[in-house]
């Protein structure tokens, strides 16, 4: 059985020779990006898919965010398009290692990303486009990112939202800075958390009903917290004082945990964590799960993600029809492709 790893991490050699002109020497996340050499070299990748039968990848860029260090406007764009253009040209050729790719898009942009994201699905084939949990600290429902969610609608495609957390959020208010990689290990996991939080309250999926969001990492900590979800949150509202949460919350069109069980997608990208994948299997529907390893990010460089996701869910209990939802089908159900060949 085919199984196609539905979020995974490169990038394109001129935007990495781009990339390391402009910002080589950012820090925190961009130490990790530069040194990993499963990231920007295509036969070490190749290398790592072909130590698995029937498996292959699908592509995005990792970080650092590009409006986090380009140095204005045009060169955001810029950068952009050298990504997508890139993966595009890239999946072209590797069709059989990389069946498809996923747009970058920069919230900032003056469009709020729509032309790029217009382009690089219609044109280039991007399967959806990659967003992230905030744009450069702000939220991701402000008001002048809404054609950007109106459009992914109309257009039908998925929307991947990947974590982005520095050092530079601390843990504490006394403190200026995260320690001990806290920003990384439960701060990515609390971002997808709250950008999906914001996307529910803001009502942004009551407008836009149709939008296929995916989540990284199984939702980072919401499946865990579904009773705070739940019962908790059916009583927004009764814990503050200076705001009207109790209105807003008899106006939505669901419960608060009906939206994140029923309104987002979700992959099972969790570092060999097998506690993680059953608590996620039993928080969404089959039909919202998508295989995937967050390769290359581990330890090993970029063979271990991959070796112990496929490990976990072979050994898990699943029925076939479940197997190949989770593996493939969900994927090509949302993005509208065929990407198992018969």
């Amino acid at each position: 059985m085919m199984r196609i790893d539905a979020y995974t991490h490169f990038i394109p050699k001129r935007f990495f020779d781009k990339m390391m002109d402009v910002a080589g020497d950012y820090r925190d996340i961009g130490k990790r990006v530069r040194s990993m050499r499963a990231l920007h070299d295509l036969d070490y990748r190749k290398n790592i898919i072909d130590g698995h039968k029937d498996y292959a990848q699908i592509l995005s860029y990792p970080q650092p965010t590009i409006e986090s260090f380009a140095k204005s406007p045009a060169q955001i764009d810029e950068l952009i398009r050298l990504i997508n253009d890139g993966f595009a040209e890239l999946c072209a050729k590797e069709s059989d290692h990389f069946p498809g790719w996923v747009a970058q898009i920069c919230l900032d942009a003056a469009d709020a990303g729509v032309a790029e994201a217009e382009r690089a699905i219609k044109q280039l084939g991007a399967l959806g486009v990659q967003i992230y949990t905030n744009v450069a600290g702000k939220p991701i429902d402000l008001p002048q990112y809404r054609p950007f969610w109106k459009k992914m609608e109309e257009l039908g495609k998925p929307i991947w939202i990947h974590p982005a957390r520095g050092a530079n959020m601390p843990d504490y208010l006394s403190e200026k800075k995260s320690l001990y990689e806290i920003w990384w290990t439960f701060g990515w996991s609390y971002e997808t958390a709250v950008a999906m939080s914001r996307l529910v309250f803001s009502k942004i999926l009551d407008e836009h009903p149709d939008l296929k969001i995916i989540t990284h990492h199984f939702g980072g900590i919401v499946p865990m917290l579904e009773g705070r979800i739940g019962p908790g949150w059916d009583v927004l509202g009764e814990r503050t004082s200076d705001e009207d949460y109790v209105s807003l919350r008899k106006s939505l069109k669901k419960r608060p945990l009906d939206y994140f069980k029923q309104n987002f997608y979700t992959d099972t990208a969790v570092f060999g964590g097998v506690a993680a994948t059953k608590c996620g299997l039993e928080f969404y529907p089959r039909n919202k799960v998508l295989f995937a390893s967050d390769c290359p990010f581990d330890p090993e460089g970029g063979s271990m993600y991959p070796r112990v996701t496929l490990d976990i869910f072979e050994s898990l209990d699943l029925s076939k029809t479940d197997r190949e939802m989770i593996y493939y089908k969900n994927l090509e159900a949302i993005t509208g492709r065929k990407l198992v060949k018969s």
